[in-house]
């Protein structure tokens, strides 16, 4: 087994050795040791191979490396401009109802919050206050209900957004069902639900007739959810929303009188969607 030396190339008398480039490996106390001879030769053997880079551009690139050196993780450069806080940009679209009311407070924060301010208020201006924000919020509640009337994207509920379920709502308008009187008829029975513990006879030929009715919004409302399935397909072969969710949003607002609809219908009755 041959005998070697982690420092040197020198053999010991009676042992055979190799070159240390072939087999020589740092130890853990040398690993801050430049080894100065294996080096040296190393760069005297590569010398004709390789070119050391010029000083001028060790120069040029030092400020750079430091320059991104220096930077942290992440790092963005600067806007100009401070960033605005989200709370005030929300009070400015008027999605809060008050400055003691800030989404990041809880509950008890804000009511201490209102509490200290009423303390620090006479009974007048209290009252005051309590009536201006009163009137802001239904001023915003007032402004909120007419965007989603105009079907405004901003406003909607998320089961009326997008251009399918407009496509549906604008087929549905534009056409007459026996369904636009479930309310009415809803009513109706229970009237005759009343009535019918004086007239026994009226309410047993009632039920019967009510019942033949209401088979007939069932049937309508399958045949509802089959047609505008169809005609969304028709119209937006790619995609995805269609089926028992879009049949059922179509009949719901079919079931709903005209004027209670919301979003308010665009269309007129009879025309072509």
């Amino acid at each position: 087994m041959p005998w070697f030396n982690s420092t040197r190339d020198t053999p010991i008398p009676g042992f055979t050795t190799f070159p240390c480039s072939l087999w020589c490996v740092k130890l853990p106390w040398d690993k801050n040791k430049q080894s100065s001879g294996a080096g040296d030769a190393g760069d005297a053997g590569d010398a004709g191979n390789t070119a050391s880079p010029a000083p001028a551009d060790r120069g040029e690139s030092a400020p750079a490396e430091a320059v991104e050196q220096k930077l942290p993780k992440g790092y963005t450069p600067p806007k100009g401009r401070p960033t605005p806080k989200r709370r005030d940009v929300e009070l400015e679209r008027g999605i809060i109802g008050g400055q003691s009311l800030a989404p990041s407070d809880t509950y008890s924060q804000a009511r201490q919050k209102r509490k200290e301010m009423k303390a620090s208020m006479s009974k007048e201006e209290y009252k005051a206050y309590k009536q201006r924000e009163r009137e802001e919020r239904l001023k915003r509640q007032r402004e909120q209900q007419a965007a989603m009337d105009r079907g405004e994207e901003a406003f909607l509920m998320d089961r009326d957004k997008g251009e399918v379920r407009r496509y549906a709502r604008d087929w549905v308008d534009a056409r007459r069902f026996v369904s636009n009187f479930v309310m009415p008829v809803a009513i109706a029975l229970l009237v005759i639900m009343l009535v019918g513990n004086f007239f026994p006879e009226f309410a047993a030929t009632a039920s019967t007739f009510a019942m033949l009715l209401m088979l007939v919004f069932l049937v309508e409302g399958i045949s509802i959810g089959r047609r505008v399935n169809k005609a969304v397909r028709a119209r937006f072969p790619e995609t995805t929303e269609t089926g028992f969710g879009l049949g059922y949003y179509s009949y719901s607002r079919a079931v709903q009188p005209r004027k209670w609809r919301t979003p308010r219908p665009r269309v007129e009755l009879g025309a072509d969607v």
